[in-house]
């Protein structure tokens, strides 16, 4: 069984939080309704793979989710149905407090944007700027509105310098800036990132690492899969692990981090500034990143 947390934001806890009771239907009530929130979530694929079992997951306001885990762990199937690129076998999704069905998944692919891994897979259109407003249009904008949206969106990343670019010619950066002004122009709530930095050059990862920035000051809900834990751990508000299609755990950086139990049980290694604490045994009060762990090192000594 599988779980995230019925907070209403951040929580200090991990791998020992009590699973939800998924015998019945009835989903979690929260003070605040989350931005998205999945319960109980079960998914079997054709081939008879279980993608997740009994996955219960939420986004709250103003929050950055840290999706970790190995390869195979249910980082994607559980993102793809945030917004409904997979349809619901068992369990509930709710986009704000109203349940998602079939009859208006549009709610959720509104509210919830997808940035992909491969933004090749995303892009669409001859041009930047007929990429950016396809999301618009195909959702009853005029030519105009749809426009006018694409450029604001472009402007927020400080890449509308591309409007005009084929996006065929251009980075691996510039493509995924364009696949996120191409969420963004539909103004969602909630935006899913798989492996943001992937395959990017130091450079073109810091202009990532920028916009998310950005999105954060937005207050933009966001969900980031990532095999980068130093990653995961300077951009996170509370982090979700996942192994074999389970959640098993889920709680703040400083608390996942150096739970040498939990981190074993997902295969993962802890975060660089994590291990370097330890051998300094400056480890207190659980330093997770670079600057972090400068800045304990660099407090004068208790005489």
């Amino acid at each position: 069984m599988s779980y995230d947390t019925q907070s209403t934001h951040v929580v200090p806890s991990t791998a020992h939080e009590q699973p939800p009771d998924c015998s019945h239907e009835a989903p979690f009530e929260y003070e605040v309704a989350p931005l998205v929130a999945l319960h109980c979530l079960s998914h079997t694929y054709p081939d008879g793979t279980a993608g997740v079992h009994d996955v219960s997951f939420a986004v709250h306001p103003d929050e950055t989710v840290g999706l970790i885990g190995g390869n195979g762990a249910g980082k994607s199937t559980l993102m793809e149905h945030l917004n409904g690129l997979l349809d619901l076998q068992e369990g509930t999704l709710r986009i704000d407090g109203t349940s998602i069905t079939e009859a208006n998944i549009d709610v959720a692919r509104r509210a919830v944007g997808f940035v992909f891994q491969d933004a090749d897979s995303q892009i669409v259109a001859p041009t930047v700027i007929d990429d950016v407003m396809f999301g618009p249009l195909n959702y009853g904008a005029s030519p105009s509105e749809a426009k006018e949206q694409g450029i604001a969106a472009l402007d927020r990343l400080d890449a509308s310098h591309l409007v005009d670019r084929v996006p065929h010619h251009l980075s691996g950066g510039e493509k995924r800036l364009v696949a996120i002004a191409g969420v963004l122009a539909m103004d969602p709530t909630t935006i899913v990132m798989d492996e943001p930095l992937a395959g990017l050059d130091p450079a073109r990862e810091e202009r990532v690492r920028e916009v998310i920035e950005t999105l954060q000051e937005d207050h933009i809900g966001l969900v980031i899969a990532t095999h980068d834990v130093d990653f995961a751990a300077e951009v996170s508000d509370r982090l979700v692990v996942m192994e074999d299609g389970n959640i098993v755990g889920s709680g703040p950086p400083q608390s996942v981090f150096y739970d040498d139990e939990l981190l074993t049980t997902a295969n993962l290694r802890p975060p660089t500034a994590v291990r370097m604490a330890r051998r300094l045994g400056v480890d207190t009060p659980h330093p997770v990143t670079e600057d972090e762990l400068i800045d304990l090192l660099e407090q004068p000594p208790i005489v």
